[in-house]
């Protein structure tokens, strides 16, 4: 596990992983302080569509922690509702995807191409993004936990491989990234996990 620097607010304790800090420090570099602005801030505004979606439906929040892979914020989320949980899991992509309108119309694109890409991305049926996340509750919450558990676990298998193949494809063709090697890592663990671990 990861040594984190801890943070506490209130009654939260924010965690931030020290790779996470060198990834940024790595981005910066690579791409330039306008760049990581425009992602940490889609970044700030997805993980506040959940945490208003989850306080408004009375949920107490225990933490958040910020590591290499994306940020969770860590609930009591025990006497939420099948429903419930679905519109604090969606409520993230839903502020990234209203964000990129609001700040197209404004003419910010770079901003608003982080929060469409963020948002997107997150809506990808693969656990632990919010679509695998979303595809499971909406499954349980239809046909119970047992098809929940199914349709999340195939449908992030195929889509998590797919994924896979593509940004190979996408390196050999563009002489590679750096940059695609950790997405290409998570998406193939993300299978992984599903086929072998569950």
């Amino acid at each position: 596990m990861e040594p984190t620097s801890t943070l506490s607010t209130m009654s939260t304790d924010i965690r931030i992983s020290p790779g996470f800090c060198l990834l940024v420090g790595w981005f910066a570099a690579i791409n330039g302080w306008q760049l990581l602005a425009a992602v940490l801030g889609a970044a700030a505004i997805h993980e506040a569509g959940h945490y208003a979606a989850l306080r408004l439906l009375g949920t107490r929040i225990l933490g958040l922690r910020i590591g290499l892979l994306g940020a969770v914020l860590e609930t009591d989320s025990t006497a939420l509702s099948y429903g419930g949980e679905l519109a604090a899991v969606l409520a993230g992509p839903v502020a990234n995807l209203l964000s990129a309108v609001v700040l197209t119309a404004l003419g910010l694109e770079m901003a608003a191409g982080a929060h469409l890409v963020l948002g997107a991305f997150n809506l990808l049926p693969v656990r632990p993004l919010d679509g695998g996340r979303a595809l499971y509750l909406a499954a349980a919450w239809l046909f119970g936990p047992a098809a929940g558990e199914r349709a999340a676990r195939w449908t992030g298998t195929a889509t998590a491989l797919g994924v896979v193949v593509c940004l190979e494809e996408l390196m050999r063709r563009t002489g590679g990234s750096l940059w695609l090697l950790p997405a290409m890592a998570g998406f193939f663990m993300a299978a992984w996990r599903e086929i072998f671990v569950k």
